[in-house]
């Protein structure tokens, strides 16, 4: 299996910028990138997207185990100091089996923010958009057991949606009767306060907010994920070099079409990127 080369230019001994791999199963993790790009603008960080599987909310856990394992073994190759895993439903599914298998890495993943979600509701009826992959999972009926008692939490799965985020950039129709869909829902169930409980959906937190009641407050956890990342980092990297230190590079790999990614990152951040394929085996389990 072929591994992401390690880039000469940015890496180094102890103080050199750090090195952060990031995947998700598409463009969603690019919330979480453009997070990390602003706590650690310094940084180097290489994203992968899984853009020939996406999504992964309704694959059985064990292949979307065996993926994630395959991702994390191309950053680590690449010689990454941390691994965030930008994906609610691989969080829930596979990172447990990750730090198992790499002890002595840091793995950062990603849950939904129903804890401050519960804390800042003032009606207390919460809802919690998600794939049905992280609805079903364990861990999130640990987090509603734990967090979410005393209110009133609308689950709402929303299939369809993240991929139509992953193809917003050529046509937003879908994308657009979506979301007038998932806001009637919010609406008639009165919350006042929602869970963006996958990483594509923060991307598309200004056209649902234009849609709900005013004062509807979104719950988005990318700037916390970043800060998480960054308080692992050995202490000389969690600083710039020099007070005039910024971007030292962002590199995009994915499973599917390059261009597609690259137009992505366009879309939804704004940014020209390189974009690499990299051509992986399917898991071997069924999908």
């Amino acid at each position: 299996m072929p591994a992401l080369a390690p880039d000469p230019k940015t890496t180094g001994p102890a103080g050199a910028p750090p090195h952060i791999g990031i995947f998700d199963s598409g463009i969603g993790g690019l919330s979480v990138l453009r997070a990390l790009q602003v706590q650690l603008p310094w940084a180097r960080l290489c994203y992968i997207a899984d853009s020939r599987h996406t999504p992964w909310g309704e694959r059985p856990a064990a292949w979307v185990a065996e993926r994630c394992g395959q991702l994390s073994a191309q950053l680590l190759a690449g010689g990454a100091d941390l691994v965030v895993v930008a994906c609610n439903t691989a969080t829930t599914q596979a990172i447990a089996g990750l730090r198992k298998r790499w002890p002595a890495q840091h793995f950062v993943g990603i849950e939904p923010g129903i804890k401050p979600a519960v804390a800042a509701s003032r009606n207390g009826r919460v809802a919690l958009l998600a794939t049905p992959g992280t609805l079903r999972s364990e861990r999130l009926q640990h987090l509603v057991q734990a967090h979410a008692q005393g209110v009133t939490l609308l689950r709402l799965p929303c299939p369809g949606l993240a991929e139509a985020i992953e193809a917003a950039w050529r046509d937003d129709r879908a994308l657009t009767a979506q979301l007038e869909q998932i806001a009637a829902r919010l609406r008639a169930a009165e919350v006042d306060t929602v869970v963006l409980g996958c990483t594509h959906y923060p991307l598309v937190a200004a056209a649902l907010q234009q849609r709900l009641a005013p004062g509807t407050l979104l719950v988005d956890v990318a700037q916390a994920v970043a800060r998480r990342a960054a308080s692992l980092l050995p202490a000389p990297q969690r600083e710039p070099t020099s007070p005039a230190a910024e971007v030292t590079a962002t590199r995009l790999w994915t499973t599917g079409p390059a261009q597609a990614l690259r137009q992505a990152a366009r879309h939804w951040l704004g940014q020209d990127l390189p974009v690499e394929h990299l051509a992986l085996p399917d898991p071997a389990g069924p999908a």
